[in-house]
């Protein structure tokens, strides 16, 4: 009975607590990718305890990769994200960043 009291109060909590992250920039580690969007976490969340972060347009990312991301919405457990574009990214169109470095020019 207590815990059915609890759990209420948390997830209101919970949720209040990922809201302060809206507009936020993440760097997130992709534990997976499915349906166009990736699953990820922040450096804050460990892994099948934490909420994750679910990035819309993560679908291009490959697991085990860095991304940076900006939260734009949340939910009781987990955050949502888009990617965020490097400025010659977003003259390409493209909004895809990971961890990698690009390559030296002329390669």
């Amino acid at each position: 009975e207590r815990r059915a009291r609890l759990m209420p109060l948390q997830a209101q909590i919970s949720a209040a607590r990922l809201r302060a992250q809206l507009g936020r920039r993440l760097k997130v580690l992709v534990d997976e990718v499915a349906r166009g969007e990736a699953l990820a976490r922040s450096s804050a969340d460990a892994p099948e305890i934490d909420g994750v972060v679910r990035i819309r347009d993560g679908g291009a990312l490959t697991p085990g990769e860095f991304a940076e991301v900006i939260v734009e919405d949340s939910t009781e457990h987990d955050l949502v994200a888009c990617l965020v574009a490097q400025p010659a990214q977003r003259a390409a169109g493209t909004t895809r960043t990971a961890g990698r470095r690009a390559p030296p020019a002329g390669i």
